[in-house]
C-alpha cells in the first residue's frame, strides 16, 4: 500500500495502490449526497444500475459534491457509448460498468471513456465535464488521462476472462460485485466460502500482474481491515440508503426497548 504523492491525480492515486474509501449513492437525493460528500470519503458512486435515480437526476447528485474533495464515480446502467458519454459530460470523474464478461467488452468500454484518437467518445467541450468550454479541442487528451475506468467482475465469464480483462488499457479497477459473484458461484452471500476466496485471489493475482487496482463493496467498516490486507484498495462500504435504513431501524428498536423497560418498571 502506498500513499498518494502530493499533487497526484485521483487516477494516479488509484493506480499507485493507495487505499481509497467510498460509498454508493442510491437515493437520488442531492441533499443526502451533500451530507455524504462532507463525511470524509475519497469517492462516491452514483448508482444508476440499482439506485433510485436516472440520467435525469444525475446532475443534481454531481453538483451536490461540489465544495468537497470527493471524486464522483457513476455506475451506468450498461456499457453503451451514449450512457457513458452522458455521465462523463455531466462531470463524472470515473465510470463503473457492470457485468463485464470479456476483454473485448472491456476494451470497447475503455474506448467509450476516451476522446479520439485513443477512443470513441463524442467531442462536446461546452459540457460541465469539460469545464463549459475551458478545455480546448487540442487538449482533450488531458481529459482522457484523468478518467477512471472501473469494470465489474461479477460473473463466471468475468472470472474466466479476468487475466485478459486486467490487461486492457483503461480498465483501471477490477471491481468485484460480491453478491452477484457469490450467486454465480453457487454460494449466495457466502463470502468466506473457499470457492469465493479462491476466486478473489484469482482476480487479485491478475490485477497484480497488470498493475491494476481491485475494488469491492463491503457491508460495514469492520470488514475494511481484512479487505485491505488481502490487497483490495478501491474500497466501497455500503450505501447511503442502507446506512439510513439501518440507523433508523436501530433507533426505532432501541426506543421501543426503552419504552418496554419503562412500562415494566412502572408496572412492577
Amino acid at each position: 500500500m502506498t500513499q498518494g504523492a502530493v499533487g497526484a491525480s485521483f487516477k494516479q492515486r488509484v493506480r499507485a495502490g493507495e487505499v481509497l474509501l467510498g460509498t454508493f449513492l442510491q437515493l437520488a437525493s442531492p441533499l443526502a449526497t451533500e451530507i455524504v460528500a462532507q463525511a470524509g470519503f475519497d469517492w462516491l458512486l452514483v448508482d444508476l444500475e440499482h439506485g433510485s435515480g436516472s440520467e435525469a437526476t444525475l446532475l443534481g447528485d454531481l453538483q451536490a459534491m461540489n465544495g468537497s474533495p470527493v471524486r464522483a464515480m457513476v455506475r451506468v446502467e450498461s456499457g453503451e457509448r451514449l450512457r457513458i458519454g452522458r455521465a462523463l459530460d455531466a462531470g463524472a470523474h470515473g465510470i463503473m460498468v457492470p457485468r463485464i464478461v470479456s476483454a473485448d467488452q472491456a476494451a470497447q468500454v475503455a474506448r467509450y471513456l476516451r476522446f479520439p484518437p485513443q477512443g470513441l467518445r463524442g467531442v462536446a467541450l461546452g459540457t460541465r465535464g469539460a469545464g463549459f468550454g475551458r478545455v480546448a479541442v487540442a487538449d482533450v487528451s488531458r481529459l482522457n488521462d484523468e478518467v477512471l475506468g472501473i469494470v465489474q467482475i461479477e460473473t463466471l465469464e468475468s472470472v474466466e476472462s479476468v487475466e485478459a480483462i486486467a490487461a486492457v488499457d483503461g480498465a483501471d479497477v477490477l471491481f468485484i460485485g460480491p453478491s452477484d459473484l457469490s450467486v454465480a458461484l453457487g454460494i449466495p452471500g457466502q463470502l468466506d466460502h473457499p470457492r469465493f476466496r479462491d476466486t478473489l485471489e484469482r482476480v487479485l493475482d491478475a490485477a497484480r500482474r497488470h498493475n491494476k487496482a481491485v475494488g469491492t463493496l463491503l457491508r460495514n467498516a469492520q470488514e475494511v481491515e481484512a479487505a485491505t490486507r488481502q490487497g483490495i484498495t478501491f474500497v466501497g462500504i455500503s450505501s447511503e440508503a442502507s446506512l439510513l435504513a439501518n440507523a433508523v431501524r436501530t433507533l426505532a428498536r432501541d426506543a421501543r426497548a426503552a419504552v418496554s423497560r419503562t412500562v415494566a418498571q412502572v408496572s412492577s
